[in-house]
């Protein structure tokens, strides 16, 4: 006896639902510090949480985000070097295991919330570098063991853009390369939207089969 039709729709349509849910809940956003944020008492010389007992407490996998609320008196800085994260300074880090992440806002203690998205499989390195590493040797850093999880979604896992090449001037030789983004700037980007665009295709393939 032939299957419905529509029966086989709603079938597909129900798996759909039941991958979208599964794939929305397969990444989180953690607060650094819960409600104490990332922030550093200059007065005291202490954080404004133990950040190390509160990345103990939670459990981190690529595609994830760390969201950093703090304000321009700190910054964040992620290396995958454990020399550099013990010196406390970017002095003779690379930049290709250490970037640092800011809003681009210069204002003395002005807000900011930096997401940073979690990219790299393994040990990953935090620290604010201000005053020479003064907040970083006060408590202001931690490391995590990022798991791999549901690995990276599509908007996380592309190759980084060619470096643009400025035009040459009328009658002049070529013009150097201009560098394309920079490496350490921070992501704010969505998994879910691409991969609810690809469902939508599929159903809609799946529809046309059937019908």
């Amino acid at each position: 006896m032939a299957v419905p039709a529509i029966f086989l729709q709603n079938l597909a349509t129900a798996a759909l639902f039941v991958l979208l849910i599964a794939t929305a809940t397969a990444y989180s956003n953690y607060t650094v510090g819960g409600d104490s944020g990332w922030f550093f008492n200059v007065t005291t010389n202490t954080s404004s949480a133990n950040f190390s007992s509160w990345a103990a407490s939670n459990t981190f996998s690529l595609g994830d985000f760390l969201i950093f609320n703090t304000n321009t008196n700190q910054t964040v800085v992620l290396t995958y070097n454990l020399t550099t994260y013990k010196a406390c300074n970017t002095d003779d880090a690379s930049d290709a295991d250490t970037f640092h992440y800011d809003s681009g806002n210069s204002v003395f203690a002005k807000k900011i919330s930096i997401p940073v998205p979690l990219t790299n499989e393994g040990l990953n390195y935090f620290f604010s570098d201000i005053d020479g590493g003064v907040q970083c040797l006060n408590g202001m850093q931690f490391a995590i063991d990022v798991k791999y999880g549901a690995g990276l979604p599509p908007s996380l896992n592309q190759p980084p853009p060619p470096p643009y090449v400025s035009p040459p001037g009328l009658g002049s030789a070529q013009s150097p390369p201009v560098s394309g983004p920079s490496s350490n700037r921070a992501f704010s980007t969505s998994a879910s939207v691409q991969f609810f665009a690809c469902a939508l295709t599929v159903l809609a393939a799946v529809s046309i089969f059937i019908f």
